[in-house]
């Protein structure tokens, strides 16, 4: 009855390591990251990004600064709302407290702009090959 009572304590204790390891979905490292965009308090981290037609980027706030994106550039400080042909329609997207949000896809080729209203400055070039 010991033995019993002590495998089944075994084998309670390993199920959950193997259900999570055998439950990963996390393939080889296949670029994907690179479809994410940091944003820190007043810029986006990186200023421009490529991707393939298709994809779409991820916006993530690393602060609890509060961004809205849209389609568009900063002149130096002064905001220039405006949409490419083949960008997708990015109107005011509100990002804030750590969180984030998937703009996307990008169908066309070519590149893109978007911006934070907010912030002077604080443009994103999205190339798309």
């Amino acid at each position: 009855m010991t033995r019993k009572f002590a495998l089944l304590l075994i084998f309670s204790s390993l199920a959950p390591l193997l259900l999570i390891a055998c439950g990963s979905t996390a393939g080889p490292d296949t670029g994907t990251s690179t479809s994410q965009v940091h944003m820190n308090s007043t810029s986006f981290v990186q200023s421009s990004i490529t991707i393939k037609k298709g994809e779409s980027i991820t916006l993530i706030a690393d602060t609890f600064m509060t961004h809205s994106v849209a389609n568009g550039t900063w002149d130096g400080t002064t905001p220039k709302p405006s949409r490419e042909p083949g960008a997708p329609t990015v109107n005011n997207v509100q990002i804030s407290g750590n969180s984030s949000q998937t703009i996307g896809p990008f169908t066309s080729a070519g590149t893109f702009h978007l911006y934070c209203p907010i912030h002077p400055r604080m443009n994103l070039t999205v190339t798309v090959q």
